[in-house]
């Protein structure tokens, strides 16, 4: 029994999950690598990719078995470096008005999220945070090979207070009965609606349950919600505790929806490890964040092509958000907040096209190098604070040896050009996830 034990262990360290067959070869030759660490393209390299992991890294030519079959891709100079993260994505919210989500057939809307995992791939996103909404099954479609699309680290329905920024409920529902039924958001899991510490932590452990990799809760007003200012502050002190404490228990962390200074002070005090926006928060609170090792999610909102149109109230929500954004970034970097980046695009669908433009928007206040490097290896930090809950075993957002090969070969320097991002249709020429090749351009 212990023989045969070891010889499956022994052929599964050799051969892929499909059985018989050798793990594939990937042979990339003469790339600069932008390793998503180092601000700085290497020389010349030629790097293996054995299965789904990066095996060798080497200046010198790399020798195969005469009996290995290996795929070659002459790089010609080109940059190789990790698939991008977006640490703030919506992949069921994205691509469709509100007033679709709001009445569609969840049918159609998992069809059209389809579509956009697809497109989201394609534009060299290999990762995702998802942020809140039905994502569940389209994680599974993904990773059974059904459809394609990216990684997807979800957080299942965003959990807020009654009047909050995810209370989506028509004026004539309210007051709600006591036996009232769901509303529509909380049947199809995009947002539920929960009041006080006992509802809150058992709407944590449904999201859990379900396989949420991450929770979200929304602590303050936001732009897109309907009724709650952007200066409100939701949810006590105590009921972030209880949303802490149930996500810790499982070995994972809570982010929330926050700009305020107040938002995020009492989020923070209660153990709440990630602010996603903080647009409004001041200098006190930044220092708050950096003693406490909390992370700032941030997005490039300014007021160009790419904000969400709005109207009436949610514009002068807007633009309160986007007057912040500079002082934000720049309260992050002077007190050394652990910083990621994520889109937050919703109900939109002509904005998802433009991700990687967003991406390079952040070249506003870092250099293309900082850039790349916080759409890789510091996303890919972030997403391991998910601890056990992580569904993906194994290093993204840098190449190295022994690390997941999720990569991109550019048509170009980015840390150059870091326009070359905003149109990955003509510079991304070969996309990797997982070890396998989804686009490949470079004859």
């Amino acid at each position: 029994m212990f023989t045969r034990l070891l010889l499956t262990v022994i052929l599964f360290g050799v051969f892929n999950t499909a059985a018989g067959q050798p793990a594939r070869l990937t042979l990339f030759e003469q790339v600069r690598i932008f390793d998503g660490e180092k601000l700085l393209l290497s020389d010349p390299m030629n790097v293996l990719v054995r299965g789904n992991r990066i095996d060798t890294i080497s200046s010198t030519a790399i020798t195969l078995g005469d009996d290995e079959q290996v795929q070659v891709i002459a790089g010609n100079g080109r940059t190789l470096m990790p698939g991008l993260i977006d640490a703030h994505w919506h992949a069921m919210l994205a691509s469709l008005p509100m007033q679709a989500l709001m009445v569609a057939d969840i049918g159609y809307i998992n069809l059209v999220a389809g579509r956009q995992a697809e497109q989201t791939l394609m534009r060299g996103f290999t990762s995702v945070r998802d942020l809140s909404g039905p994502a569940f099954g389209l994680k599974k479609a993904i990773d059974d090979g059904v459809i394609k699309g990216p990684r997807i680290w979800p957080s299942g329905a965003m959990i807020s207070q009654t009047g909050g920024h995810g209370d989506f409920r028509f004026p004539y529902e309210v007051p709600a009965a006591q036996n009232a039924g769901l509303t529509r958001g909380e049947s199809v899991n995009a947002g539920v609606i929960a009041d006080g510490v006992d509802e809150v932590r058992k709407r944590v452990r449904e999201q859990l349950m379900l396989g949420a990799t991450q929770i979200k809760l929304a602590a303050g007003g936001g732009v897109s919600s309907l009724y709650d200012p952007i200066d409100v502050a939701q949810y006590s002190e105590d009921e972030f505790r209880a949303a802490v404490e149930a996500a810790e228990n499982w070995g994972t962390y809570v982010a929330v929806h926050a700009y305020t200074a107040r938002a995020i002070t009492a989020a923070v005090n209660a153990g709440v490890k990630v602010i996603e926006h903080g647009q409004l928060m001041d200098e006190a609170t930044a220092k708050l964040m950096a003693r406490k090792g909390v992370w700032l999610s941030i997005q490039a909102f300014i007021d160009n092509e790419f904000a969400n149109p709005q109207s009436g109230q949610a514009r002068l929500k807007q633009q309160m958000v986007q007057a912040g954004t500079d002082r934000a970034i720049a309260l992050a970097k002077k007190h050394k907040i652990k910083l990621a980046w994520g889109t937050d695009i919703l109900f939109n669908p002509q904005a998802p096209q433009h991700q990687g433009a967003m991406l390079a928007t952040m070249s506003r206040w870092l250099s293309a190098a900082e850039v790349l490097a916080l759409a890789t290896s510091k996303n890919a930090q972030l997403l391991a604070l998910s601890g056990p809950r992580n569904p993906y075993s194994g290093e993204l957002g840098v190449v190295k040896e022994g690390a997941l090969a999720d990569l991109l070969l550019v048509q170009g320097n980015p840390l150059e050009h870091l326009s070359l991002i905003a149109d990955p249709q003509r510079n991304f020429v070969l996309i990797m996830k997982d070890g396998v090749i989804y686009k490949n351009e470079t004859h």
